[in-house]
């Protein structure tokens, strides 16, 4: 058959799409042949496996779903460790929790430590063998062998916390013990369970049995302010750990479980008997025998006693988070871990304001219904000269100064003043305090009344709601009053506040959250003629030989313009008549210009007082951690009072300072004079101003602490010669005669003569 050739260019196109047509019609026929035959050809190899009746449902099925499961096991456990490994994807996780701090006050002087002692660490071999094993009796028995999760352990420990009805036994191993505190914090939640888990594990990967349990008597908190066996030995028993004793190494194993609760200098009843218990635990693990541990028990451990040192623990943990945020900021070469910092605590300050609220406490809590209080002084320029995160460190480690969010109630109003100033109005603008409502939320003032037309400078006197509500709408302008408090929340933010500060109506009076300490230094702008400025307590940061690294007042942050210096002023003379004649009358220092604002919340669960003077600013805060109701205490009763106490020692000796917008201030009326003295003509009693109080070095204390003992060893020497021979007469002993050292008088300097007044 003769082919025929178009001779168009249409047939020639025709042509070649019915040959590519022809072309994928044969090779998609012979793919799917040949698929078809693949089929059949697996299949028939699959048939040789076939398994019917009752093997297959024995047998096949089961591998098959647990198949499945195991995948989906696989994928979902990938997906709760992924959080978890991001833990640790700083290379430098290990290094970072071995900084080891000495903390100095604003003076010099040591007022201690936090982190790992890394000059005198023990090595892991040195440590006792009773000790090691009563923490392994107690702690996790089967630590050489778990691969970082004991699966027995927590399956025992479940099914006796289940029997008593509660929690008696921990089912963490030791690595997941140390996985929390290299990584996580102690919230008692399902996520941390799970990542402390992951992270068990992968640290059983990357460091030996040895290495975790060396880590793990290295890192753990011990109580009394204390990481480590080795520095608990030293804090409890004043010695190593090297040398303690059977009856010591149980009551420093017993630790592990609740430092707070067993720690032996709080409690030493509860220690022994928590000691005991771990001498049970070696016996029962096999370890020692009933005849090894009777000594331990017959002859229990006897700690130090330190109530007489008073460490601010909770200014040190404070300190210590700062120095630990401002060690990242060094350059990534930088491998110091041992520091020595100054900071700006005021010992003096420090204890009177720790007296300052354990007096108002014993004396008032009971009747007030207030369990706990907190309290922050500053400089004015952010440096914290004393802080109280709470009544008693040795029973709560939570800082109420630093971490928990309270409302402040009224004492947030000056920022929305500050604002109302910076929008025009003025001290003495009108505003009628009437009925106001936004939505179906309606303030009220704390009599149920209204006042009509009052001034600004009356409204923050005495502390009136509604105020402060219309200020916000009428800040708003046609925004509303959504529009004003954004403006409100903006000028907060100027001042230092960092907390969340939702968005709500009641927010002028104060119903969001704040700190303790951003609520204090915040209050700094207005005595800084407008300036803010952030708290801080490092001061200087040294390292272990002495090389500066670090100084505030070069490195830290500057202050910034957060108002006009007239708006301070003008904020500063309105808040002054809170304290002359307003809510705060009991937070009145004699000749010392002084402003502030107390604060109230609803159902009476805060009492706050937050002021200021030219030389500190001080916030002072009661309540219950429970949110419970206090028995109608409010900002000027034991606020107040408690601030005029601080502030009164803290001014002892201190140049004082005046404050833009107030002047010399006002002093309190003094008690009138009789007639009968008046008319005496009796001279007036000089007016006596307290110095300062007297600062004795530590080296001059044990100087005097040895005089006594030489005093006393001399006066029996004196007593038992008297009585060795009854005719002669004893010759009395001259103090010139006893070896005192020739610095003696350079020790004490400042309880030998008076000191100049300190300038701030």
């Amino acid at each position: 058959m003769r082919k025929i050739i178009p001779d168009d260019w249409k047939g020639r196109l025709d042509n070649l799409r019915l040959d590519l047509d022809a072309r994928f019609d044969s090779a998609l026929f012979s793919s799917l042949r040949g698929a078809r035959e693949l089929y059949e050809r697996y299949s028939t190899f699959m048939d040789r496996f076939y398994i019917g009746r009752w093997k297959r449902w024995v047998f096949v099925e089961p591998l098959s779903e647990a198949a499945t499961i195991g995948l989906g096991g696989l994928i979902l456990m990938l997906a709760l460790a992924i959080p978890a490994f991001r833990e640790t994807a700083d290379e430098d996780w290990l290094k970072k929790s071995d900084l080891a701090v000495t903390f100095l006050d604003r003076y010099g002087n040591p007022i201690g430590s936090r982190g790992i002692k890394h000059n005198d660490s023990i090595p892991l071999e040195d440590f006792p063998d009773n000790l090691i094993k009563a923490t392994l009796a107690t702690e996790d028995r089967r630590f050489y062998e778990h691969f970082g999760i004991d699966i027995a352990g927590t399956a025992r420990a479940l099914v006796t916390n289940a029997q008593a009805g509660g929690v008696r036994q921990g089912g963490s191993s030791i690595t997941q013990q140390l996985a929390k505190n290299l990584f996580l914090n102690n919230e008692r939640t399902i996520e941390r369970k799970v990542k402390e888990a992951f992270l068990a594990v992968w640290l059983e990967t990357r460091l030996t049995k040895n290495e975790i349990l060396k880590l793990y008597l290295d890192r753990a908190y011990m109580g009394g302010g204390t990481f480590g066996v080795d520095g608990a030995a030293h804090f409890y028993f004043n010695k190593s750990a090297r040398d303690v004793n059977l009856a010591e190494a149980a009551m420093l194993a017993g630790l592990f479980k609740a430092p707070t609760k067993y720690a032996p200098h709080i409690n030493l009843p509860a220690a022994r008997a928590r000691a005991n218990v771990v001498l049970d635990n070696l016996v029962d693990a096999g370890f020692m025998t009933e005849g090894q541990v009777f000594g331990a028990r017959r002859n229990p451990a006897f700690a130090v006693d330190r109530r007489d040192e008073n460490s601010p623990n909770y200014y040190l943990d404070y300190a210590f988070d700062e120095m630990r945020k401002l060690v990242d900021t060094f350059p990534k070469s930088y491998s110091e871990r041992v520091f020595v910092v100054r900071t700006a605590i005021d010992m003096n300050v420090q204890r009177a304001a720790e007296e300052a609220i354990e007096n108002q406490l014993r004396q008032f809590g009971r009747d007030y219904h207030a369990t706990q209080a907190a309290t922050v002084v500053a400089d004015l320029d952010g440096g914290v000269r004393a802080m109280v995160g709470g009544r008693d460190y040795g029973a709560s480690q939570f800082n109420r100064a630093t971490d928990a969010y309270r409302q402040p109630g009224s004492s947030f109003k000056p920022y929305v003043y500050t604002t109302a100033l910076l929008n025009g109005f003025k001290p003495t603008s009108i505003v009628v305090d009437g009925p106001v409502c936004i939505g179906n939320w309606c303030p009220q003032n704390y009599g149920h009344s209204y006042s009509g037309a009052v001034t600004l400078t009356q409204a923050i006197t005495r502390s009136i709601n509604v105020v402060p509500v219309k200020l916000s709408i009428a800040i708003g302008g046609k925004g509303g009053p959504k529009a004003g408090r954004a403006k409100i929340v903006e000028v907060a933010r100027r001042f230092g506040i960092k907390a969340p500060l939702p968005d709500t109506p009641s927010l002028p009076i104060g119903a969001d959250e704040v700190t303790v300490i951003e609520h204090a230094v915040a209050y700094a702008t207005f005595p800084n003629k407008g300036k803010s400025v952030a708290p801080h307590a490092v001061l200087e940061v040294r390292t272990g030989a002495g090389d500066l690294v670090w100084r505030f007042d070069r490195d830290g942050k500057k202050p910034l313009q957060a108002i006009p210096a007239s708006v301070a002023a003008d904020m500063a003379g309105m808040m002054s008549h809170v304290v002359s004649e307003g809510t705060a009358r009991r937070a009145a220092l004699d000749g010392i210009p002084t402003a502030g604002k107390t604060g109230t919340t609803n159902a009476y669960r805060d009492a706050w007082f937050v002021g200021y003077t030219g030389n500190f600013v001080c916030a002072v805060w009661y309540g219950n951690d429970d949110y419970s109701p206090t028995n109608r205490m409010t900002g000027g009763s034991l606020p107040a009072q408690t601030w005029h106490d601080i502030m009164t020692a803290a001014h002892q000796g201190v140049e004082i300072k005046e404050i833009a917008g107030i002047g010399a201030g006002q002093k309190l009326p003094q008690p009138p004079v009789p007639a009968t003295v008046a008319a005496l003509g009796a001279p007036k009693p000089p007016e006596i101003k307290p110095g300062p109080p007297p600062v004795l070095t530590k080296r001059g204390a044990d100087i005097l602490v040895r005089v006594e003992k030489l005093l006393d060893e001399a006066a029996k020497s004196a007593a038992k010669t008297s009585s060795d021979e009854p005719g002669k007469p004893t010759k009395p002993v001259s103090s010139s005669a006893l070896p005192f050292p020739d610095s003696f008088a350079a020790a004490t300097p400042n309880s030998a003569a008076p000191s100049a007044p300190r300038k701030n």
